[in-house]
């Protein structure tokens, strides 16, 4: 079996106002190219398609016509798409009856008779089988009996769906298991994590039985350690921050039969208009603008001006400068990373300017509050149930219809 993983894609992100759609359309005829020049048995895609969960018309559109595209350029190949935490599963799922009929299978929510999916090489014998497992946040995984404890409903549902696989796999064919989820261990340099944490799931609760565990949600690409190159993260194909600052790509993964180890090759995204944080390493302000002007006039990049202040001062026209600096060019200012030399007295920590202030997950803003007033650290108990009451909210924000939204 050959595989090409990929997830995390975030279409229609708006990076700080400005529209990404033109990237986001040319990673997806790289991807086209790709999956022409490989001509792969499965593509799958391990969730986060889209950014919002109420994606525009232009966003689904730019969806529809680039998944067209991958799939006609390896008309025999296999689709699987699953939703991730960003996703809508309705949404996603709304016309997953007609995708069918072009070989895109599209698992938004749980559905114990949709999650196994045979594959095909092109000549029509079976080549393996793709376990397809959308977001599911912890608290609402299903129990398969109805004594089942709550934390340990994740590892029975997963190897319950495997162990379905092996007794109907007779012919010793590659198993995929797909998951968007946090596994314990794996790194995140440079993850947003908007929630303000993340809840973990140790990678045995996973369950045995699979030969390449195909994940996504976290964008940083790894094989995670000691799997035998058995559990990656792709991450994401274009970045959607600047602090993603590492290469971007695809997996091809190629597997003979069941139990081998898979065969493991990153081929590179190239995104056309890059995130660059400059200077590299900050300067004063009237030192950073002056970097900007020597930008040539013809690079295409978004920019976050690195800054260091030993007063906590800005210019108060210093976003206009920045913004000056760049107006005959063809990059984009975002905003100010502003890295502050010294704290504003013993013991206290410095102001937060606005841009600092929305960086800083709602967890990361509670630790600071309990670290000034009361002179300790959170404890673990108190941050365990603020990361669950942030992603019971977020999960009320995907489920509930646009049209009720707060704009």
């Amino acid at each position: 079996m050959k595989l090409i993983h990929t997830s995390d894609w975030h279409l229609g992100h708006v990076l700080y106002g400005y529209d990404r759609s033109a990237e986001q359309s040319t990673f997806l005829h790289q991807l086209t190219d790709i999956v022409a020049t490989e001509q792969p048995d499965v593509l799958v895609v391990s969730g986060d398609v889209y950014h919002y969960a109420a994606p525009s018309a232009a966003t689904q559109r730019m969806y529809t016509d680039g998944m067209l595209a991958i799939r006609q350029a390896c008309p025999t190949m296999t689709v699987v798409v699953t939703a991730g935490n960003h996703d809508s599963p309705s949404k996603l799922e709304v016309d997953s009856n007609l995708w069918r009929h072009f070989g895109v299978h599209v698992i938004g929510s749980i559905d114990l008779t949709r999650h196994i999916i045979p594959v095909t090489h092109a000549d029509g014998t079976p080549s393996g089988y793709v376990v397809a497992v959308p977001h599911i946040y912890p608290q609402n995984f299903p129990a398969l009996r109805p004594d089942t404890p709550r934390d340990q409903r994740p590892s029975l549902f997963f190897q319950y769906l495997l162990d379905e696989v092996t007794r109907i796999n007779t012919q010793q064919l590659p198993v995929i298991l797909m998951a968007h989820l946090a596994v314990g261990g794996c790194e995140m340099p440079g993850h947003d994590d908007v929630l303000g944490g993340m809840e973990y799931i140790p990678l045995a609760a996973l369950g045995t039985g699979y030969d390449y565990l195909a994940l996504g949600h976290i964008h940083y690409p790894q094989t995670l350690p000691g799997t035998a190159h058995r559990a990656r993260y792709c991450g994401t194909p274009i970045p959607v921050s600047f602090d993603e600052a590492y290469p971007h790509s695809v997996t091809l993964v190629t597997l003979h039969r069941h139990g081998d180890e898979p065969q493991l090759r990153t081929i590179d995204i190239e995104n056309p208009c890059p995130l660059l944080t400059l200077p590299a390493q900050p300067l004063p302000f009237d030192q950073a603008v002056a970097q900007l002007e020597t930008l040539p006039n013809n690079l295409s990049a978004y920019i976050r001006l690195n800054v260091r202040s030993g007063d906590n001062y800005l210019p108060p026209d210093c976003n206009e400068r920045a913004i000056q600096a760049l107006c005959d060019k063809a990059s984009r200012f975002c905003y100010i990373h502003l890295q502050r030399e010294e704290k504003s007295a013993a013991g206290e920590l410095p102001p937060l300017t606005i841009q600092e202030m929305q960086q800083l997950s709602p967890l990361d803003i509670a630790r600071r509050y309990v670290r000034e007033e009361e002179g300790t650290e959170m404890d673990d108990e108190l941050c365990r149930l603020m990361r669950f009451a942030m992603e019971q909210i977020s999960q009320d924000v995907h489920e509930q219809p646009a049209s009720r939204r707060e704009p």
